[in-house]
């Protein structure tokens, strides 16, 4: 998809706690070998590099305009164009993390087992990915979908729960895992500006949106769409509006 790194880059606070909370969640270890999938404008990839400086790091990403950004961080890291669906490393990994990307790539129940099979043995596997799919943010852009006239060629592009439950997760890293630690956090985002939670979703759910329709169609969504959320989170008397945001994270150690 057509990443727009400024659009991303809006509350980029909110955006990148959860990762770093992933990042202070890593269980003791002395990476050798890093890789970062999904790394978008690098920054938590600088994090791992900075708490682990004499490691090889890697960020790897789809986006040519994210890892554009990403390349002005540091040239100490290999900003990498690549596709996690096809990723595969020359060798084994110590230190494997993907934060808010791989609830973009279909098929998990193959895709995690994959990936935990790049791991080395004692090494780490840390995720984290929005599991936020059934509130009005994703529930109402669903539905201005399926009910406008745009239905048909937005059908399929929009996907319901493209993250399964925690405890599935547990049961495809189990067999090769040492421990595996998985839990959930609801984050109240407290946001500012106008319609602050459409342009959130602009840069990421709403994406497959933005690429299909132009001009007065788009338009026309847009706005459904914005009245939708602006009843679904209202502004609050501080002029301030709360976005609650559920997140699955898992930090998984390999046998």
């Amino acid at each position: 998809m057509a990443w727009d790194p400024a659009q991303y880059g809006l509350f980029e606070a909110a955006r990148a706690r959860p990762g770093h909370d992933l990042i202070a969640a890593l269980p003791p270890c002395k990476p050798a070998t890093v890789v970062d999938l999904g790394c978008g404008p690098g920054k938590l990839t600088m994090a791992l590099a900075s708490r682990w400086s004499g490691a090889e790091v890697a960020g790897i990403d789809s986006s040519p305009a994210m890892l554009g950004r990403a390349a002005l961080l540091d040239a100490r890291v290999a900003w990498e164009l690549g596709d996690i669906r096809h990723w595969r490393p020359k060798a084994p990994v110590d230190l494997l993390f993907s934060n808010a990307a791989l609830q973009w790539v279909e098929g998990h129940a193959a895709l995690f087992p994959r990936l935990f099979d790049a791991v080395a043995p004692g090494g780490v596997m840390a995720v984290q990915m929005p599991r936020n799919f059934a509130s009005p943010s994703h529930t109402l852009l669903r539905r201005v979908a399926a009910e406008g006239p745009w239905a048909a060629v937005l059908e399929g592009r929009l996907r319901e729960a493209p993250v399964h439950d925690p405890a599935q997760y547990y049961d495809w890293l189990s067999p090769a895992a040492a421990h595996v630690n998985v839990w959930e956090t609801e984050y109240l985002h407290v946001l500012d500006g106008p319609d602050p939670v459409l342009e959130w979703t602009r840069a990421t759910a709403m994406l497959p949106v933005l690429e299909t329709l132009t001009g007065a169609e788009l338009a026309d969504f847009t706005e459904r769409y914005r009245a939708a959320l602006a009843s679904a989170y209202p502004r609050r008397p501080d002029g301030r509006t709360l976005f609650p945001f559920r997140r699955l994270f898992i930090v998984a150690t390999r046998a």
